[in-house]
């Protein structure tokens, strides 16, 4: 994935107090863009397990490159399921096991601030709840992002053995997270044992 379509955004060009972007696509998208150090993500719509392993992806490539500050922007997402909170939490703890780097979540509305406290995942997601985190770095995000480029699941396989990993590194979080999610659990590990297409919506929460 190139991610080197940005161009030289001046100061002048946008203010702090205008960078509400224009309205959501009927579709979720994943935007991205480098906004100096940071890799920014915007999510247009719902995060959810079609568009996490595009966004799995979109974090490895560039980490691969070097890139160590990740910003995930929430201002259109209404919501998030399960295998996406799996997805952000999983290359979170990777950061975090390196010492290197961080995770930020912005923009997240009351909705997903709860979520994301309900699961326990503010103390692994840098959760800017007061809107301070990259503030200038919001100042050029609408003229900086662009759709990602990255691809979604090859096959069916693919697709739930990316859902079950993001169960289990949620559940590894805490003992509610073990008994919230032992079932979708383990009917994910029965569908990959006998070849079976899962059911997704089973997976989601």
């Amino acid at each position: 994935m190139s991610l080197d379509c940005i161009r030289q955004v001046r100061p002048s060009e946008t203010s702090f107090n205008s960078t509400r972007c224009p309205a959501v696509p009927a579709a979720p998208t994943i935007l991205v863009g480098r906004i100096g150090k940071v890799f920014w993500l915007r999510v247009e719509g719902r995060g959810s397990f079609q568009n996490s392993i595009q966004v799995k992806r979109a974090f490895q490539t560039v980490l691969e490159e070097g890139t160590r500050d990740l910003v995930v922007d929430l201002e259109h997402c209404q919501m998030m399921d399960s295998t996406f909170l799996g997805t952000l939490t999983c290359t979170a703890l990777n950061l975090l096991e390196k010492g290197v780097g961080s995770l930020s979540v912005v923009n997240a509305n009351s909705r997903n601030q709860q979520l994301l406290t309900d699961l326990g995942l503010n103390h692994i997601l840098d959760v800017d709840i007061d809107g301070t985190l990259w503030p200038e770095e919001r100042k050029a995000v609408c003229q900086e992002l662009a759709d990602c480029a990255e691809k979604g699941a090859s096959c069916k396989e693919e697709q739930t053995q990316h859902v079950l990993t993001a169960h289990r590194v949620l559940s590894d979080v805490s003992r509610q997270n073990q008994s919230r999610f032992r079932d979708v659990i383990h009917f994910l590990e029965k569908e990959l044992s006998s070849g079976g297409q899962s059911t997704y919506a089973a997976a989601t929460s």
